[in-house]
């Protein structure tokens, strides 16, 4: 079987090299010379665990091509799958340009019966349209050639993809035809023989249930953030309620870790869509609107225990900060909560030597010589007012505090991820913040404050 993947970002790459693995010919289109041409010497242009080796041995088997040819690549596949960007307007809504484009280029260049494939995330209804601009196209042609559409939203997390692809929780497919249906059984056959859910239903409810589950998701994360912060308030241990809300199998533990919020390029572009599209159907989405309100205002809340503690002029002061990306085991830092930190910061006065295990050259690229960029997470501190963790890299997990207390010329730490136990950081004698718990402070601070 021939498949087609247009796109060769995140999704895309992951999907094609997926499929490759289970014995499918994989055709990957991109517009990009450069990227193109690192792809097929086997250079993966984003970092995911696993995904280079994978595509190396799929390269080398010769069963996952490279090309800019959308022509070549549609002509020669049975199915075309688009994973392209879908970037959020200024209003939130999803931006369809790149998706319609493949749309009509298939349109124009197709030859016999395909089944086109969205895989980006869209909003619901956007299938029909992706239909209508290939009707145009073979209307232009004056052409009748049988085609589908089909949806098939994927639910892959960053740092592990790979596995999420090979091994799915549930895979949801979105079909119009007897025959579309029999066609992506086919593609997924290798996966079903693990004992893995394939889910069909129409068009629009597989549209929505890519974006009600992210949405599920983020509320999750700020239902807690908001949590964590009345916990602070009230005296009570975040860390325990979530214990003890997350034993409850209706509830579940996952998702439900406080921290500075949620960011990347899924739950911040989807919650914004989805609202969007409730408002264009004139239904307000007030849970997912507050979802976002928290989200937007947990970002802060590091710089906001920062002013507490240092008051709200910083110039002079100075902070290493660990973890850029959103989240471990990713270069991502679309939306990440450290960009919001840093700017914070800087205009405040202060200045900021960050580290991160892998996305130090993504860090640079966006925030130029807004920081200080370290080598590695103990050269981020040297005479540092404070430690700032962001991002909870396995790395930063158990570091050796007595360094710390050497480098830093204070022993104060922010973390954001409560990395940390707090009694630990009492006997250590720490001042130490975190999200939802008691605030340590060591006994010089208590010296002075008294």
């Amino acid at each position: 079987m021939n498949i087609t993947v247009v796109g060769t970002g995140y999704v895309g790459l992951v999907t094609g090299t997926c499929f490759a693995e289970t014995g499918i010919n994989v055709t990957c289109v991109d517009i990009d010379e450069k990227k193109i041409e690192k792809l097929r010497n086997g250079e993966v242009p984003i970092y995911e665990p696993g995904l280079d080796s994978l595509l190396e041995r799929n390269i080398d088997k010769g069963r996952i091509h490279f090309t800019t040819s959308l022509e070549k690549g549609i002509q020669e596949s049975d199915a075309v799958f688009i994973a392209v960007g879908t970037p959020p307007d200024e209003d939130g809504s999803a931006d369809l340009k790149y998706v319609l484009g493949v749309a009509r280029e298939v349109g124009q260049h197709m030859q016999d019966y395909k089944v086109i494939i969205t895989k980006s995330t869209v909003p619901v209804g956007t299938s029909f349209k992706v239909k209508a601009a290939v009707e145009e196209e073979l209307a232009n042609r004056k052409v009748r050639i049988p085609f589908d559409v089909a949806s098939n939203p994927e639910f892959l997390k960053e740092g592990s993809a790979v596995d999420d692809f090979l091994k799915p929780d549930r895979i949801v497919v979105g079909v119009e035809s007897k025959r579309a249906e029999k066609v992506m059984r086919k593609l997924y056959k290798p996966f079903l023989m693990n004992g893995h859910p394939l889910l069909f239903m129409d068009i629009f409810s597989s549209e929505m249930t890519k974006y009600a589950a992210n949405s599920m998701l983020a509320t999750k994360i700020s239902f807690m953030n908001d949590i964590a912060n009345l916990c602070e308030l009230v005296g009570a241990n975040v860390d325990l309620v979530r214990k003890g809300i997350g034993s409850d199998s209706r509830i579940g533990n996952k998702f439900i870790y406080p921290g500075t919020g949620y960011g990347g390029s899924c739950f911040p572009k989807d919650v914004q869509a989805l609202v969007r599209t409730a408002d264009e159907y004139g239904h307000s989405l007030e849970v997912l609107k507050a979802v976002e309100s928290v989200n937007y205002r947990q970002k802060s809340i590091l710089v906001e225990k920062i002013k507490q503690h240092f008051g709200e002029n910083l110039k002079g002061k100075q902070f290493g900060l660990w973890g850029l990306s959103f989240k471990p085991k990713t270069d991502d830092m679309r939306e990440a909560p450290s960009l919001v930190i840093v700017d914070q910061l800087v205009a405040l006065g202060a200045t900021v030597r960050a580290y991160d295990p892998v996305a130090m050259e993504e860090a640079k690229r966006i925030l130029g010589d807004k920081i200080e960029y370290a080598k590695d997470e103990y050269d981020a501190i040297i005479d540092a007012d404070a430690l700032i963790l962001v991002t909870e890299w396995s790395e930063f997990r158990m570091p050796n505090f007595r360094i710390l207390e050497k480098l830093m010329t204070s022993k104060t730490i922010f973390d954001g991820r409560n990395v940390y136990d707090t009694e630990e950081m009492v006997e250590l004698d720490f001042t130490y913040y975190s999200i939802g718990r008691e605030v340590v402070k060591n006994t010089e601070v208590e010296t002075i404050n008294a």
